[in-house]
């Protein structure tokens, strides 16, 4: 019989071990933590229900966060020597960086100046106003590489919404989904949640994370609950994340 006293399931009860492969806690160079002091904040959050183990994801995005390997190398030996005056021996951190297709990407393509994530993936994002022209273009010369593309929160770019078959047409072509656990409430609003649910029911994520930037993210992800039926597929994507980014 229902109840409507069932026991609510939370996210956070359910991330232990998570490889957080896509966040910004690294300190001074995009909009996520602004102070190595904010970072380990973060990290010692996290830390509550389970989560050890970071690859820092800054952006690197031409005209706005013009990162490079060596900024971002900076930033994480900063980070790393905070860590050293704390208990967090079980912490974990790697670098990488979530790359923007903008006007600049195949440049920094051509250069080798990105970074990947382990194992030869590589995080990308476009603009949350209009697709990249050179999307495809970029994809493909990911892929040429031996890479293998995972796009960023897929479900917050609105003007996919409405071209289930653009998803489609994206997964054919082999490039990973990474979900927001944020996406999965009405954090970002009700429509991209409704979009986060309906391709996590068809099962085209691969991966989850966080995408923290600060702490009110992390306070609203302990707030997240999940409807039963889903819990499955989430705990799916936390074992993929893990065995693919450890």
């Amino acid at each position: 019989m229902f109840s409507f006293f069932q026991k609510k399931i939370f996210l956070i009860d359910h991330l232990h071990g998570l490889v957080d492969m896509h966040n910004h806690i690294l300190p001074g160079i995009d909009d996520g933590a602004k102070t190595v002091e904010e970072s380990v904040d973060l990290i010692k959050g996290f830390s509550e229900f389970g989560i050890t183990n970071f690859i820092c994801t800054p952006h690197i995005m031409h005209h706005y966060y013009p990162n490079t390997p060596e900024t971002i190398e900076n930033s994480f030996k900063i980070l790393q020597k905070e860590l050293s005056k704390y208990d967090l021996e079980k912490t974990s951190i790697d670098i990488a960086a979530e790359h923007m297709i903008d006007d600049n990407f195949e440049n920094i393509l051509e250069k080798g100046y990105f970074m990947r994530l382990k194992k030869d993936y590589l995080l990308v994002e476009m603009s949350y106003l209009q697709p990249p022209i050179n999307f495809e273009n970029s994809i493909g010369k990911i892929k040429s590489r031996g890479i293998h593309p995972v796009l960023a929160h897929p479900e917050r770019y609105v003007y996919l919404h409405k071209k289930m078959e653009t998803y489609s047409n994206y997964k054919k072509s082999n490039i990973h989904f990474q979900l927001n656990m944020l996406s999965l409430s009405n954090y970002y609003g009700k429509e991209i949640k409704k979009i986060a649910l309906k391709l996590l029911d068809e099962g085209f994520f691969n991966f989850i994370s966080s995408d923290v930037h600060h702490n009110k993210h992390l306070e609203y992800l302990k707030t997240i609950n999940l409807e039963k039926k889903r819990l499955d597929d989430i705990l799916y994507l936390v074992n993929n994340t893990i065995d693919n980014f450890t």
